[in-house]
């Protein structure tokens, strides 16, 4: 995210109005991964998935997989439930008119869309208006 956070002045330039991360941990454990960083944008907390389930961007952790995390990451504790259910890397440009102008999904949560294609985009929406 600080991938973001070092770009927040040239999102503006291009047209953002805000820059929102959401997370499914919950609430001080979002707060604490924005001290961390020191990120310069809201940090929300998507307790239980509901938005990423709304927007159908998440998924269960397999079984196999929740063993082998076991001892290293507690689920569990950080997002406050026992779902097991985590989001999927997602970027959303929203336009003023709520539509969702721009998509990046990647199932791999390291990968994040990158600045120069979010400002480019925010670039073409903001033409459109």
């Amino acid at each position: 995210m600080n991938i973001y956070n070092n770009e927040l002045d040239k999102f503006k330039d291009a047209g953002a109005a805000h820059l929102v991360a959401i997370s499914p941990q919950n609430p001080d454990s979002s707060l604490s991964m924005k001290e961390r960083h020191d990120l310069k944008f809201e940090v929300l907390s998507d307790v239980g998935s509901k938005v990423a389930q709304m927007y159908g961007v998440s998924y269960v952790l397999p079984d196999i997989l929740k063993e082998k995390f076991g001892g290293h990451l507690d689920l569990q504790a950080y997002n406050s439930d026992d779902s097991y259910r985590l989001p999927i890397a997602v970027t959303y440009i929203i336009g003023k008119d709520g539509i969702i102008r721009y998509a990046f999904l990647d199932s791999d949560y390291r990968k994040r869309a990158e600045p120069a294609d979010l400002i480019a985009a925010l670039k073409d929406i903001q033409a459109s208006y």
